[in-house]
């Protein structure tokens, strides 16, 4: 994507004014991520008297250890899926063999 393609974003992070690039259809996202982070840099400056780059650090470590949470999370769904699948389809191969021997002793 071109420079031209990009829409500037104007986003705030503990009351400061950061001036962001990023494709038009990641807008939306990028607002929501920079309030997630604001959100998340306030309630650690509240717990007290720490540096910005101290806040910043924590914020980001405790965003990427939800993040690995949340894809660990998924990762054992998915083979949840994929077991309960490969169940289904032992049953209906079973249900199959069933039908095709009722349909032999009773024809």
């Amino acid at each position: 994507m071109t420079i031209d393609a990009m829409d500037t974003v104007t986003v705030q992070i503990l009351g400061k004014e950061y001036k962001l690039s990023c494709p038009p259809d990641e807008r939306d996202a990028l607002l929501q991520a920079a309030k997630l982070l604001d959100e998340r840099m306030k309630s650690l400056k509240n717990g007290g008297m720490i540096g910005l780059e101290r806040i910043a650090v924590m914020a980001a470590l405790n965003l990427g250890y939800e993040l690995l949470q949340a894809r660990s999370i998924a990762r054992q769904d998915a083979d949840t899926s994929s077991r309960i699948e490969k169940l289904m389809a032992q049953a209906d191969e079973e249900l199959l063999a069933i039908e095709q021997l009722g349909a032999r002793h009773n024809p």
